[in-house]
């Protein structure tokens, strides 16, 4: 392949595994960046061995490399974790990185940051890039201070702030959710309209695709989301219609479903389950971004893989 040569770092993660089969596709070549001696996963033109927290000499890993994108760093999902942890890995981490892009003058570095950086898990209104981020947790805010640093380097940037991922191999809230789908019980969820915005492997994909070949300098964060946002009953509904199953949902007063939570020790799980939070990705579709799928479609497919996983074990 002669197509432009891609540094990926968290190849070993849930979206770093699916970059790695899937630039390629798209003429790219992938040189995976390591923290400890691992096989080169299956897509990847080669890798470097090395540690972003501490990257003595990163030419080596950087020679030749077109546009880094830089997807490592620590989850939001690991409460408890000091601010500390996040600022060193998921700040200076990436302000390390950048810098080494610098002096190997690399054309462009991607940041894949979270809509966390711009507000807390939940929002009253419909977020966009033009309102002022207010990140409420220590995760959210090494992501926007990454943001901000990379602002005062030379070097061109720019910041992807996806909203819930969801795919193949997914964790977490969403695979605890595709748990459910998958039971044959019905669900007390009907009542639960509040909007959720969610975005698919694919369309993350493409969206990278988009923002490594836009003409820059681009220098800012962009939301990407799939454009159509979904109630949990619909995306119950989505999952199983992709296992031939009827939704089964029943509609428990909200009410209700709240006490549940505050008896069992879940409030703060069903404010985020209750809760609304919309991303508009219009910023990004105006540099030619088109979703590869829909949210339902993607859902669909998702829950269809994944039982196809479970009898294939």
């Amino acid at each position: 392949m002669t197509g432009p040569l891609i540094a990926l770092t968290g190849a070993t993660g849930f979206i770093g595994r699916h970059l790695v089969a899937e630039l390629p596709k798209r003429g790219y070549r992938v040189r995976v960046l390591l923290r400890r001696p691992a096989e080169v996963p299956e897509g990847a033109t080669g890798a470097v061995i090395g540690d972003i927290a501490s990257p003595h000499n990163m030419a080596a890993a950087l020679r030749d490399v077109d546009a880094v994108i830089h997807s490592a760093g620590l989850a939001h999902a690991m409460s408890g974790m000091p601010e500390d942890d996040y600022r060193a890995i998921n700040t200076q981490g990436t302000l390390n990185l950048a810098r080494a892009a610098e002096r190997a003058h690399v054309k462009r570095f991607v940041f894949l940051s979270s809509i966390r950086a711009q507000s807390g898990p939940v929002a009253a209104l419909p977020l966009t890039e033009a309102d002022e981020a207010c990140p409420t947790d220590a995760y959210g805010r090494s992501k926007l201070d990454a943001e901000q640093g990379l602002d005062a380097l030379g070097i061109d940037w720019v910041a992807l702030r996806p909203v819930l991922v969801y795919g193949p191999g997914v964790k977490g809230n969403m695979a605890a959710l595709l748990r459910l789908a998958q039971s044959r019980w019905p669900l007390p969820l009907g009542s639960l309209y509040a909007q959720r915005s969610l975005l698919s492997l694919d369309n993350l994909t493409s969206a990278l695709d988009v923002v490594l070949k836009a003409p820059g300098p681009l220098r800012r964060a962009l939301i990407v989301a799939d454009p159509e946002p979904l109630t949990v009953a619909e995306i119950v509904a989505a999952m199983r219609s992709g296992i031939g199953r009827r939704p089964g949902l029943v509609p428990i007063p909200s009410v209700l479903l709240r006490l549940a939570a505050a008896l069992t020790g879940r409030s703060e799980a069903y404010d985020r389950l209750a809760g609304s939070l919309v991303a508009k990705p219009d910023a990004l579709r105006t540099l030619g971004w088109q979703p590869v799928s829909s949210t339902r479609d993607g859902l669909a497919r998702l829950a269809q893989s994944a039982q196809d996983s479970s009898s294939a074990g």
